[in-house]
């Protein structure tokens, strides 16, 4: 029985590692644009991984899922660039971050799904932005995320080791 839980650990460690390589290559080819998208994406996977911990009630992983939820938006909001959209959007992002932490201070599921679905829409409109004009105008828009200084640092994501 021991050998098979060791063989699970393995395995997903392989998954972990495999979905680390791909996230890295990603990043490491982005646009602008598409980074930004990346950000959301890693966001609102986080935030849905604390819903599934908070399921089960493990407490520990459930507070770090939603610690990189925090951490993309907090960090991935750049408030000095990005032009009237980034100024636009910071009151959203202070109360989306309002929400994580009361989700997680109270084990709130409804201001998890909230936090969510504000992500999943300024993602969508991210995403409408990008495939209704040209790539370039796409890679030069205000984006409203922060582009990592290093193509392999995403804000919230745990370094490799």
């Amino acid at each position: 029985m021991e050998f098979t839980n060791r063989e699970e650990h393995v395995s997903g460690f392989g998954a972990k590692a495999y979905h680390n390589v791909a996230v890295q290559t990603a990043v490491g080819s982005a646009d602008p644009h598409r980074m930004t998208l990346l950000l959301y994406d890693g966001a609102i996977e986080a935030i849905r991984l604390a819903q599934a911990h908070l399921g089960t009630r493990r407490v520990a992983v459930k507070c770090e899922a939603i610690g990189k939820a925090l951490r993309i938006v907090e960090e991935g909001l750049n408030r000095k660039a990005g032009g009237q959209l980034a100024e636009r959007l910071v009151a959203l992002y202070d109360y989306i971050t309002m929400r994580l932490l009361q989700a997680n201070l109270r084990n709130d599921r409804s201001a998890l799904e909230e936090a969510g679905g504000l992500l999943g829409d300024l993602r969508s409109a991210w995403a409408q932005i990008g495939a209704g004009g040209s790539p370039s105008n796409a890679a030069t828009a205000a984006a409203p995320l922060n582009v990592p200084a290093s193509p392999g640092r995403v804000p919230g994501a745990r370094p490799s080791a």
